[in-house]
């Protein structure tokens, strides 16, 4: 999965969430997100594709705070977020490769592969929540992609220091895909946690299902599929993984 793959995802989900949007109407309510609104997930999601697209475009190697929200609302509202979505994708499909810029997760070898996959999946996640509030069935997210999800959200997200999932003494939580070769083991201290991607050792609980069904799970969209063993890891997960 090169940087090329990840803008085919971006521009796509981008395109669907905005697609959502329009048919769902500004004030319907996001189910995932509570007292969120259509309007709320998009002014969101723009903003986002705009401070993403400064750090590539203008190089910028420190943190920089998100842009205010647009006051524009409805139809505009959507106008204005497919402009900062096609902004997004041309500065990515433009820039250098070896692009430097701020990041803030460990893994990808590059600036530009971080900013490419973070916000494939950033779009793809809301895209999820916008067509949820349209209401039918959400478009399906490929094996592969949920798989570096599910990467990017344990190995990445959660090994920062300021990942709320703790535990008071160890215990090993373990998640695993039914459709993939893809297996994680989630090691939990009063520490961050540390993931590897195997099946060592003994698990005091195991999230099963498909890929998709993981990545939504774990990212707090959708129930987890299938829980083996003690049902407090799961809850544990539930009630601190917000990304914060």
């Amino acid at each position: 999965m090169d940087t090329a793959w990840f803008l085919e995802v971006l521009q796509e989900e981008g395109r669907l969430l905005a697609d959502a949007a329009e048919r769902a109407g500004a004030d319907a309510a996001v189910p995932a997100c509570p007292g969120w609104r259509v309007r709320d997930l998009v002014r969101h999601t723009g903003v986002v594709h705009r401070w993403a697209t400064a750090f590539v475009a203008n190089g910028h190697t420190a943190p920089r705070p998100m842009g205010e929200q647009p006051g524009l609302d409805g139809p505009e509202l959507v106008v204005w977020y497919r402009e900062g979505h096609r902004r997004l994708v041309d500065t990515l499909a433009g820039a250098a490769p070896d692009v430097e810029c701020f990041t803030f997760l460990p893994g990808p070898p590059s600036a530009l592969a971080f900013w490419a996959r973070r916000q494939a999946h950033e779009t793809t996640v809301h895209r999820f929540d916008a067509e949820s509030a349209r209401g039918g069935t959400p478009s399906p997210i490929a094996a592969d992609l949920a798989v570096d999800g599910v990467d990017e959200l344990l190995r990445g997200f959660h090994a920062r220091p300021r990942s709320r999932v703790r535990t008071r003494t160890p215990r090993v939580l373990r998640v695993r895909a039914t459709d993939a070769d893809a297996v994680w083991t989630v090691r939990l201290s009063r520490e961050p946690p540390v993931t590897t991607r195997d099946a060592a050792g003994h698990a005091e609980c195991e999230l099963t299902g498909t890929a998709e069904q993981l990545y939504l799970a774990l990212w707090n969209r959708t129930p987890v599929p299938t829980v083996t063993g003690n049902p407090e890891l799961a809850a544990l997960w539930r009630e601190t993984s917000a990304v914060v």
